[in-house]
């Protein structure tokens, strides 16, 4: 017999990605693959892990559609006015939905997954909203290589104001996690681990991006990869 909490899951799931596709925030099948995303995320970290991605979700789709018509001017708004397709879904929700698989797989190291997935949706969330709100609310913008002043909107272009509200971004989800699992030390790993995430994907940017070799869905994968890595190579350091 199926326990009634996976039947309200699944209906928790089911309504999301039916207003997504409604209010045209994602594609169906990008909507289908955040819903399988959803349902490991849930294996590996509970409705604590639900709740984080929600949360990216929700302040991503938000930070998109702050500002459009500005940010379009400057090219640095989404394709398709902010709807999701499923490339883009896995690139921020991929790496969260790994590690709750691995816990499927190996289930007696549950706190090292969960602790992963709410690094990896740290780094998704201080990166969206740091991009999309830095573009708008930054005052000086410099290359994150050559920090010298560079272009707003460009790849790899930073500045302190977005930097700033993407550690808030990871203070969010931190906060998330500090509630399900109730660490303030792991509550802080995933603070830094969202914030290297985030400064890896400027990094990568100005780098690689700029230049053609990798895209930014590759670039967003990259960015909360090496999030969870850092927050795991903390946890089992420390």
């Amino acid at each position: 017999m199926i326990p009634a909490h996976y039947y309200h899951l699944l209906a928790l799931l089911i309504t999301g990605m039916v207003l997504s596709v409604w209010f045209k925030k994602l594609t169906t099948p990008a909507a289908v693959t955040g819903g399988i995303c959803g349902l490991l995320v849930y294996a590996g970290a509970g409705y604590t892990g639900i709740v984080a991605m929600t949360a990216f979700f929700v302040t991503g789709t938000l930070a998109t559609a702050w500002h459009t018509n500005e940010k379009q001017k400057l090219k640095a708004a989404e394709d398709d006015h902010g709807k999701r397709n499923t490339s883009q879904v896995l690139a921020n929700a991929g790496v969260a939905a790994i590690a709750g698989m691995m816990f499927i797989i190996l289930p007696a190291y549950q706190h090292l997954w969960a602790l992963a997935i709410a690094a990896s949706l740290s780094a998704a969330t201080a990166d969206t909203l740091a991009s999309e709100l830095g573009t708008v609310y930054g005052k000086r913008f410099y290359n994150i290589i050559t920090w010298q002043p560079d272009q707003r909107g460009l790849d790899g272009v930073i500045s302190l104001e977005g930097t700033l509200i993407g550690v808030g971004g990871s203070l969010l989800i931190a906060g998330i996690y500090f509630a399900g699992f109730g660490s303030a030390w792991l509550m802080a790993i995933v603070i830094f681990a969202g914030t290297i995430g985030n400064l890896a994907d400027s990094i990568l940017g100005a780098a690689l991006e700029r230049k053609g070799i990798i895209k930014n869905d590759a670039v967003n994968f990259l960015n909360t990869l090496i999030a969870a890595l850092t927050a795991m190579g903390l946890f089992m350091v420390f």
